[in-house]
Formats: C-alpha cells, structure tokens, sequence
C-alpha cells in the first residue's frame, strides 16, 4: 500500500494522535490506555506481526473520533513491550500491569496470539498491591476471558496456539472463558474436547449468522462475568473471512464479516467489568496492497475505545 500524507481539517480531528503516557503525569489517571506487545517469536506459523502495532497506530489516524452519542475519552500511549517473547514475558506482563493500574480500559496492539496470556494476566493482577500474592491469585479466580477466534488456543506448550491453555493453568475457571467464532475445520476433536472438558463456552461460527449479534454478547458477559470480576476480551482478528483479514496467516474463507467484528467488539467494550482486550494475529507485512486488515484491526481498536464512551 503506498502511503500518502494525510489532509489536514482542523473541523475534523483524526484519531491516533494519542499523547505518550510519561506526557500527563506518572500517576494521572486516564480512561483508555494503548500498548503495544509485538510478540512473535514462539508462533506456530511463519509471521511478521511484530511490525503491527506501529501499523496499526499509522492506520488509526485515517480515521476521525466521531461517533454519534459518544463524548470521546481520554486515550493516551504507553509505548511498546521491548521483547514481549520468551524471559521478556514477565516484562510484558509487569508493562500492562502498569498501564491497567492507571487506565479504566487497555488496547494491547498484538502480536501474535501469544500476548493474550501476558496481557489478561498483567490487566487481571493490575489493581491491590502488586506483592500481594493472595490477591492476584483471587483475581485471576475471578476474572473473566472472552475470545473472538476461529480457535481454541488450548494447546501444549508456549505458542500462539496456547494462551487460552496457559490462562486455565494459572487459574483461570474455565466455567468463566467464552469462545465465540469457533470455526469448523480449524481445530481437532482432541482440543474441542479439551475446551469441554474444562467447562468453556463455545459459540460457533453458524451462531452468529443464526442469533443476532446483541444476544450472543450477552449471554458472553454473563458467563465471564459471572463472579463479578475483571473481564479480558482476546480479539483474534483471524476469525474472520479470509476476504477482510488477508494478513491473517489462520484466517478462513467463510469467517465473520468485517461488521460482525467491529460491533461485537463494541457491545463487549460498553461493559465496565471489561478492563483488558488485545488485537491478534494480524501480519502486517503480508497484507494486501490496500492495507485492508490492518485498517480493520485499526476500527477494532475505534470500536473499543467508542464502546468504553458508551458506558
């Protein structure tokens, strides 16, 4: 996609030119809060999406802050996680864990899907006292995770495909992880049982095209909700159609519409028990030349901010 510089309106302000955090003050409180967490390296496909949360900021400002009933909040950046991967794991998940003490909603900008399990666990152990092990352990008890994803990430090891898995391991209560996009023909009977077995709520593709999209978010934050705590939303933008998200290495014909996307995204975002959401999976050095699925993980992040003004 060829950049060109964008025309300037002072009637028509752009969204993406977020102040820096260290520019309000070390402990101001703010309402939205962007990090970016470029992991990559443990994926399980061949990826590029460390160059996406830059991407992604360039995109945002194509677009405007108006969106009718809604007073935009206060949107301020952290920065970037250095090496989100392998030992800087636990950076990552202190780095969230900062920007959640100080943010009523973070927007982690991803990365492949391994950033999920960083971000919810750094976003759900944010508020009480930081050494406080009883407290982050009840947290993570209490919290809730809602995926859009063609998948379960429930496998072995540390991958993109194991956040979901991780997540359970460090005591996450599967009876509170809703999965809503699951596709056919993009998971084995072995990791749909293991999604059952462990009590998590599966929403399949067809139901979105069978139940209008209000329902089915609500039935989600009930269930993730359920024990009234801090709710992560993991948006893995390969659960769409192959058509809308080409820098999906995972992405299917046949996914969610570009629409389905966005305003599942934000009906989830109104909620205040949601505190964290993450964008996934999404190379933006494998795009098509009109840099559609990062414009699309760009709206997402409109959407969320747009939803918590909502609220």
């Amino acid at each position: 996609m060829t950049e060109t510089t964008l025309f300037e309106d002072p009637r028509w302000p752009r969204a993406g030119r977020w102040p820096g955090a260290d520019t309000v003050g070390a402990s101001a409180r703010v309402d939205v809060g962007i990090i970016g967490v470029p992991t990559w390296r443990t994926s399980l496909s061949a990826t590029g999406a460390h160059a996406t949360p830059a991407a992604i900021r360039a995109a945002v400002q194509r677009y405007g802050t108006f969106a009718p009933g809604t007073a935009w909040p206060t949107v301020v950046d952290f920065g970037d996680v250095t090496e989100p991967d392998g030992d800087g794991e636990a950076e990552a998940i202190e780095a969230v864990r900062r920007a959640s003490a100080r943010s009523s909603l973070v927007i982690a900008l991803g990365g492949d899907n391994a950033l999920t399990y960083s971000v919810a666990l750094g976003a759900w152990t944010a508020r009480g006292e930081a050494d406080d092990t009883a407290h982050e352990q009840n947290r993570v008890r209490d919290a809730g995770l809602i995926t859009i994803d063609a998948h379960h990430d429930l496998r072995d090891g540390v991958s993109n495909g194991s956040p979901v898995r991780q997540l359970l391991e460090a005591g996450l209560d599967g009876n509170r992880a809703v999965q809503l996009g699951i596709a056919d023909f993009a998971n084995s009977e072995f990791y749909d049982t293991r999604a059952r077995e462990a009590g998590i709520r599966v929403v399949r593709r067809d139901e979105f095209e069978e139940r209008p999209i209000e329902a089915i978010v609500a039935d989600a934050l009930e269930t993730a909700g359920a024990a009234d705590g801090p709710i992560h939303v993991d948006v893995d933008v390969d659960a769409c159609d192959r058509a809308v998200a080409p820098a999906c290495p995972a992405s299917i014909p046949g996914g969610l519409s570009a629409y389905q996307l966005r305003r599942t995204v934000r009906l989830l975002a109104r909620d205040p028990r949601v505190t964290s959401l993450d964008i996934a999976e999404v190379d933006a050095t494998r795009d098509a030349a009109d840099g559609r699925t990062v414009r699309l993980a760009a709206l997402v992040v409109l959407e969320a901010i747009a939803g918590f003004a909502e609220r």
